[in-house]
């Protein structure tokens, strides 16, 4: 049988909005975001696990806004005077002080700021009393661990990123027996597409069940 031949391509993020995969774990979280310029003080938190989509909601959100994307390390607060900011990742740290007028900056007209993170204000480490009675008042929404949908659709585009076309069946099959995370799915979509032991194969649910079944087994040798 003639080895199919695919070709990696390297392919930079997009943040395109039609790109997003829409589903029922994000829905509100995109109605929140819909709801600018109207939340209160004009902040908001999007929160969510590693790889469901935070970042690129939250550029979708910015290209719609016009907002301004900082540097989290360093954020430059002049530059969020009288207009909508981006701020990711908060929750692996920021500048106490930087945060803190940022927040009080989002209430002015025009403005606004979103911050993206994995856990919850409550839970940020800070020594500045002020900031801590902020980040409580903060409103927060939650994008929640990828549903069936949302699933299918992110190995559909990781699939595509590989220019693999395969099998409509081996979607029902994958979502019943893969780990259900995005970062889950890419792994999985690689290993589909370097097939056993370095040898590429058709995408079926042969190869799947291999690669899943190997997955299992090997978690055995450890219990």
């Amino acid at each position: 049988m003639a080895r199919q031949l695919r070709l990696s391509l390297g392919r930079p993020t997009s943040f395109a909005p039609d790109q997003f995969v829409q589903g029922d774990s994000n829905r509100e979280a995109r109605r929140a975001l819909e709801a600018w310029p109207a939340w209160p003080g004009g902040c908001l938190v999007l929160v969510g696990p590693e790889g469901v989509g935070k970042s690129h909601l939250a550029h979708v959100w910015a290209q719609a806004a016009g907002a301004v994307a900082l540097d989290r390390q360093a954020p430059d607060v002049e530059a969020a005077r009288g207009r909508p900011v981006l701020l990711e990742d908060v929750d692996q740290g920021a500048p106490d002080e930087a945060l803190f007028h940022l927040i009080n900056l989002a209430g002015q007209d025009g403005a606004g700021l979103l911050l993206t993170a994995r856990t919850t204000p409550s839970a940020w480490p800070t020594g500045l009393g002020d900031l801590r009675s902020r980040l409580n008042a903060l409103l927060v929404t939650e994008i929640e661990p990828p549903c069936d949908r949302v699933l299918e659709g992110v190995l559909e585009k990781f699939f595509r990123e590989r220019s693999i076309r395969p099998p409509k069946e081996i979607y029902p099959y994958l979502l019943r027996r893969m780990e259900r995370s995005v970062p889950g799915a890419r792994e999985l979509v690689r290993r589909l597409d370097e097939g056993v032991d370095g040898e590429p194969r058709p995408i079926s649910r042969v190869l799947a069940r291999e690669i899943l079944d190997g997955d299992t087994e090997n978690l055995d040798l450890f219990e």
